[in-house]
């Protein structure tokens, strides 16, 4: 008898196995509190020493646990999903790469390790951006690639900044850290924003939409994009008593509302969800830069579940209305995909903090701390409207792809039936209804002590059921609505477009790239490098030849002119 397993198949064992190995390493190393680091010297520089590192401890293994069960299930789903493509074995080693990049990521606590999975998630992110070989893709892949590059840089300042300490290793380092060391701090949280695409590089993100589905579940919505977060939390008690924190608050808390304000006024069923994400991204960062890098963490494992499943969920309703991804072309999909909409009704209630869903526990938690926290009243009030608008986008998804009415041609064959793709969404379908509370109770085993007011406590449930009621009533009457958007045209166009961020890094910036370029090409290039530099330097030594043949010609001329030079010379010293 012989077995035929698939690529997709293997793939989704080795790393479910893995997963489940990392898991229950975890929880042993939390129960026990031991940590294993695993270090190999490669050369030493001076007084310093380049050391190739690894740390197993809980929360390294913990995030690699949830990476690994993300990244089965998404690579079964590929089995189906991505199965008429031709490339598709390059699809899944592609996206293997992915995972071992993550994972170098999360395991290395040395800066210099850490830069091969931060730039081996850069090339791989940019590498299935332009997997569908088109313009689009091209430009989303550049602007992808580009972005990030600026995070690279800050990696590598930082590097060089961190040298002065003797060591790379931030798990031991950043405990010593005062503010004599703003410039490395600066460049650090300058690569998390970079990486989890804060204002002012928020472009990238819903660019990179243009990856196959598989890529989004996977790499830009609970593994690549947290990448910065985690940089972060393991950096955290270097931020603790810094200025940069301010500055981190009130750049995450604008991202969050920019974020949830564009996604109102989105019709790409990916780009909403790609908002959605940047929304959440500016949550964990905001919360991180008030103190608390556990509830960020917290905040960062139970989104990454039920994220992936609203991304795997959205590739089930593309694949099957002929490829749209207008949500204005589906509606009424509740009677056709019960066992799909309902997996994404879960995952949409998880984003909103459905009571004692997996986006409750940590959702609500980090709202009640904020408020708790000495916040200013502009990141107090950003938090309040990001709350209301992430309910409101996610009434506005669900009315016009799920409930509303049928706008598919006749033509368009929906249904469930598609069991590889069925099953793939149910280990993160329950992920997203039993993950929050069980890693509640794992990472939280004495709760924390909530002391707020009746009315600071209702507040985050009222602003939810406002949010939800004005996004449902408004796409209701949706005549009206659009006529009302016609009207502000100007302000729906400044919201929609996430406030022109990708105008301004794209076409604005090509411009001012080329009009710098031609500067620099002519004051440079052709100017005072050429003078100073290759052609100078031809003609200096040109001369210097020159001289040199003469001399060596052994010309009664040249002596008699370097004897009468001479003999002057002398003459003046002597007079």
């Amino acid at each position: 008898m012989i077995w035929k397993i698939s690529m997709h198949e293997i793939n989704m064992v080795f790393l479910g196995l893995s997963s489940i190995y990392c898991g229950v390493s975890a929880v042993l190393k939390l129960n026990n509190g031991v940590v294993d680091v695993v270090e190999w010297e490669m050369m030493s520089l001076n007084s310093s020493y380049i050391v190739f590192t690894l740390v197993l401890d809980w929360v390294s293994l913990l995030f690699l646990c949830f990476v690994c069960l993300i990244s089965s299930s998404v690579l079964y789903y590929s089995g189906s999903y991505m199965i008429e493509d031709k490339t598709f074995n390059r699809f899944m080693y592609i996206v293997l790469a992915f995972v071992v990049s993550m994972s170098m990521m999360v395991l290395s606590p040395n800066l210099i390790s850490i830069l091969l999975g931060w730039d081996g998630l850069g090339l791989v992110s940019y590498a299935l951006v332009i997997y569908y070989q088109n313009e689009k893709s091209a430009n989303a892949g550049m602007l992808t690639v580009l972005s990030n590059r600026v995070g690279d840089v800050a990696i590598l300042l930082s590097i060089g900044l961190m040298s002065s300490l003797g060591g790379w290793n931030f798990l031991v380092y950043s405990n010593y850290m005062n503010d004599e060391w703003l410039g490395l701090k600066f460049f650090l949280v300058l690569a998390a924003m970079t990486k989890s695409a804060q204002i002012p590089f928020s472009a990238w993100l819903p660019a990179a939409m243009a990856a196959p589905t598989p890529v989004s579940a996977l790499v830009h919505s609970s593994t690549l994009v947290t990448a910065g977060v985690y940089l972060m939390i393991r950096f955290s008690p270097a931020l603790m008593s810094s200025g940069v924190q301010s500055g981190l608050l009130i750049i995450s808390c604008l991202t969050m509302f920019m974020a949830g304000l564009g996604a109102n006024f989105e019709y790409d069923l990916k780009k909403i969800i790609a908002l959605s994400t940047l929304s959440q991204l500016g949550m964990m960062l905001s919360i991180l830069a008030l103190g608390y890098p556990d509830l960020a963490f917290f905040h960062l494992l139970s989104h990454a579940l039920f994220k992936a499943l609203l991304f795997m969920c959205a590739g089930v309703v593309i694949h099957s209305v002929s490829g749209y991804q207008d949500i204005r072309c589906m509606g009424s999909l509740v009677e056709f995909m019960p066992l799909s909409v309902s997996f994404m009704t879960i995952a949409n209630l998880a984003l909103c903090g459905f009571p004692f869903l997996a986006g409750f526990y940590s959702k609500d938690m980090i709202l009640e701390v904020a408020f708790m926290s000495w916040v200013n009243f502009i990141a107090f009030f950003l938090y309040i409207l990001a709350t209301g608008l992430t309910v409101m986008y996610t009434m506005r998804l669900i009315f016009f792809s799920l409930s509303g009415s049928f706008n598919l041609g006749s033509l368009n064959n929906i249904s469930d039936e598609d069991s590889i793709m069925t099953n793939s969404m149910v280990v993160l379908g329950l992920g997203a209804i039993f993950g929050g509370g069980m890693l509640s109770w794992l990472m939280f085993p004495e709760p924390y002590m909530i002391c707020m007011s009746d009315f600071m406590k209702s507040l985050v449930l009222v602003i939810s059921f406002i949010g939800g009621a004005i996004g449902y009533i408004f796409n209701k009457v949706n005549i009206s609505y659009s006529l009302k958007g016609l009207v502000n045209y100007e302000f729906v166009v400044m919201a929609g477009s996430m406030w022109f961020m990708p105008f301004l890094s794209s076409s604005k910036n090509s411009e001012l790239s080329f009009v710098s370029g031609e500067v620099l090409q002519k004051v440079g290039d052709k100017g005072w490098h050429e003078y100073f530099g290759g052609q100078g330097a031809y003609y200096l030594i040109s001369s210097m030849f020159s001289i040199l043949n003469e001399l060596q010609m052994n010309s009664v001329k040249v002596f008699m002119k370097v004897f009468v030079i001479s003999m002057i010379f002398i003459l003046f010293i002597y007079t």
